[in-house]
């Protein structure tokens, strides 16, 4: 071997290794990065850098902090695609060598890998035009169709077109954008691109209506123009579904027009030209599209630019010949095999052999309008809206739970958003296996009890919703879940901008309580980019999902959110008042003491020796400062009540597994026993059962179930005490909980 494509073909591998690892790189020379030039960027300063820390930047571009966050799902690179990426380096090598060389090793890798892909696609006396953009090939052809149909167009140019207006029939279910890029690129009026309209009535609602095609034909060359090309799909973008190639041959044949296949299904004699993506198919990374074509005269295929003359451009085919000879043809067919297997997996049924390996599903509540394809289109507005919602969530949550799958959303026009397993454009990029296909149907399986239940529950939260004056309904029909709400302040006493304040920080404080709820639903604050704001939403519920109670607790706990913010806005000027009757007080009951006790006795050394020859009992009692009332008492009762206060504190604690069934999550409805209640009386028998075992709260009746509903604490009641040896200063001390009940202005 030579010793130069050894030495490529090891920094490949070397490179390979750095660039899959996960380590991060820091630059281990920092004091050379100090010193910067005016006119220099950074990089470019000094000696340059050796290859591997250039390669270690290219790794800390590829893996950077939101990846050791999130889980994306990468490009499994094998050995071919090792092959690819040395056809790349390659190239670059083989472009230095002299002309004559360079010429001779162009044409024979242009010719190898022209004659292979015609042979493995049955595509006789073809040639092919290499190219990176997909749409490219197809843009190629329309200028050799144009020049070939258009005798002086070379001379003429765009004054040919307009005694013969062209015409470009593609389908309606084809990839969006497709003709306006034709017709930008080659400056063409959108007048001539025809839409041709898919079935209706009879036939595949996804396939080219042929006899409308025919009319179309038929009227533009009465009215003199020209049918040019009709772009025909074998195997659409959006679902897969391939055209009647066989019919709209014999049309093309009859009016003279080019016929272009684009898709995955191998029908090439019966097209004139068609584009292959083998990359993705065969798990082959930066490899180009393929456009497969026939006709006879060079000239002209090289005036649209399907040739070149230069041999560089010719390298293109390079990574694909390697790849290639790398699989071999059982290679190649075990791997399309494979991703229709997966395809038989995932239906267990094969249809006709012009099927490609797409798979598209949608959730519909209509099991009878899912099972036979039937369109959305009898669906409302809302009603649609809220299904493509829930089907975007069920395609991006599968995309999550088997990433290996490849399943990806895309939305039809008539079908709406929709669910895609797509193995033949993703099975060997990722390494599809059987048992991902059977993860993802599993998975899919325990997903439908949950949209199911959370589309019927939507109606019953609103309505739940309504009932409540502190809660008002956000409509969201992007929303995947049950829905969303905003909770409203009762106070009428505020601007506009402190209410706003207020309610932004209730409801922000409301999600954090939800969110530390012993349950399985989700509490958001809704899509980052939409327009309700201070919104509690509502995500995916279970089956057992009690929405009165859910929306009940919601309520509470925003209530009682509410007025402790109204306790604590009048807190300050409580404790102001407080501290200035207290000092009130404490001064009094020091002049108070001074007249009983006398002058001698607040003497140090003389009063010490007054009180051991005549002790006095001081009639100056301890005040206690109640925050809610801003009063002061007592502290008498404190003292004789404070050991019987500390036992009825600590046999009131709460238990919180006392207000539902033993791990029971919240909001859930309990499960019914069949020897719990009889068949004639099963709602009376449940409903005593169920009280029976979930006590109420006190002062609270909740009809039917009861979930737990946390209780705010308590705000601590103050004391000020004011004792014999310090009469000139006052203490704060906390009262124990459960004491509150001896003021009748206790904060609740």
């Amino acid at each position: 071997m030579d010793p130069v494509l050894a030495e490529m073909g090891d920094h490949l591998a070397d490179a390979m290794k750095i660039l899959e690892s996960d380590r991060t790189w820091t630059a281990q020379n920092q004091e050379q990065q100090r010193f910067s030039w005016r006119d220099i960027p950074g990089p470019l300063q000094g000696n340059g850098q050796d290859m591997v820390t250039i390669l270690q930047l290219v790794q800390n571009l590829m893996h950077d902090e939101e990846d050791k966050l999130v889980h994306r799902r990468m490009q499994c690179v094998g050995e071919q695609g090792h092959m690819a990426l040395l056809g790349h380096s390659l190239a670059a090598y083989i472009s230095v060598l002299d002309k004559d060389r360079l010429r001779k090793v162009t044409t024979r890798i242009l010719s190898d890998t022209t004659l292979w892909l015609c042979r493995l696609f049955r595509y006789e006396s073809g040639s092919v035009y290499f190219h990176d953009d997909d749409r490219e090939g197809l843009l190629k052809v329309c200028r050799l169709i144009i020049n070939a149909r258009y005798e002086d167009y070379a001379t003429e140019g765009f004054t040919m077109l307009s005694f013969r207006h062209p015409v470009i029939y593609h389908s309606a279910a084809c990839r969006p954008g497709l003709g306006q890029h034709l017709c930008s690129q080659l400056g063409l009026p959108l007048s001539t691109l025809c839409c041709v309209p898919c079935n209706t009535m009879f036939g595949s609602q996804h396939q080219m209506d042929v006899a409308l095609l025919d009319k179309l034909m038929r009227e533009d060359l009465e009215s003199g123009k020209l049918p040019l090309l009709l772009i025909a799909n074998a195997g659409t973008p959006g679902a897969g579904h391939t055209d009647k190639l066989g019919r709209l041959k014999e049309l093309c044949v009859q009016y003279n027009v080019w016929l272009h296949v684009e898709g995955c299904v191998s029908a090439a004699t019966k097209s004139d030209s068609m584009t292959l993506t083998p990359g993705p198919w065969l798990g082959l990374p930066a490899v180009p599209a393929a456009t497969l074509y026939r006709h006879e005269d060079p000239a002209l295929s090289l005036a649209a630019g399907l040739t070149s003359s230069h041999p560089v451009e010719k390298l293109r085919a390079l990574p694909l010949w390697l790849s290639l000879q790398y699989l071999g043809h059982d290679g190649i067919v075990e791997r399309i095999r494979h991703a229709s297997q997966l395809v038989r997996t995932a239906l267990r049924r094969v249809e006709d052999d012009l099927s490609s390996p797409v798979v598209v599903f949608r959730f519909s509540p209509d099991s009878s309008s899912a099972s036979s394809g039937g369109s959305v289109e009898g669906y409302s507005t809302g009603e649609r809206e809220i299904q493509d919602a829930l089907n975007r969530w069920l395609g991006e949550r599968l995309a999550r739970l088997v990433p290996a799958s490849g399943v990806d959303v895309v939305e039809l026009e008539d079908e709406g958003v929709c669910v895609r397993f797509n193995p033949i454009m993703t099975a060997a990029v990722l390494g599809t296996q059987e048992a991902d296909v059977m993860a993802l149907s599993e998975r899919l399986m325990e997903l439908l009890p949950s949209l199911s239940c959370t589309l019927r529950s939507r109606q019953d939260f609103r309505e739940e919703v309504f009932q409540h004056a502190v809660l008002s309904y956000v409509e969201d029909l992007n929303w995947a879940g049950l829905g969303a709400l905003r909770y409203e302040p009762r106070r009428t006493d505020l601007d506009e901008g402190r209410r706003h304040q207020q309610m932004e920080k209730i409801n922000s404080d409301l999600l954090k309580k939800l969110k530390e709820l012993d349950t399985d639903l989700d509490f958001s604050t809704g899509p980052e980019f939409g327009e309700e704001r201070n919104c509690v939403f509502i995500g995916m519920v279970p089956e057992d999902i009690d929405v009165a109670v859910l929306v009940e607790t919601i309520a509470s706990i925003g209530r009682e959110l509410e007025e402790s913010g109204k306790l604590l806005e009048n807190m300050t000027e409580v404790v102001r008042k407080g501290i200035l009757e207290a000092e009130e007080q404490l001064r009094r009951a020091n002049e108070e003491k001074l007249i009983e006790e006398g002058v001698l006795r607040q003497i140090p050394l003389v009063g010490s020796v007054v009180n051991w020859f005549s002790p006095f009992q001081s009639s100056v009692k301890g005040r206690t400062f109640d925050l809610a009332a801003g009063s002061l008492d007592t502290t008498e009762p404190i003292y004789s009540l404070k050991a019987q206060t500390n036992r009825e504190a600590f046999s009131e604690s709460p238990a919180s597994t006392g207000k539902r069934l033993l791990g029971q999550k919240a909001f859930r409805r309990p499960a019914m026993s069949t020897d719990s209640y009889s068949e004639t009386s099963s709602v009376c028998h449940l409903d005593e059962s169920y009280r029976d075992t979930v006590p109420q709260p006190p002062g609270e009746r909740v009809e039917g179930d009861v979930a737990e509903v946390p209780q705010m604490s308590p705000p601590p009641k103050l004391e000020l005490e004011v004792s014999e040896e310090e009469a000139s200063a006052w203490t704060v001390q906390r009262v124990p909980e459960g004491e509150e009940g001896e003021s009748p202005a206790s904060i609740r």
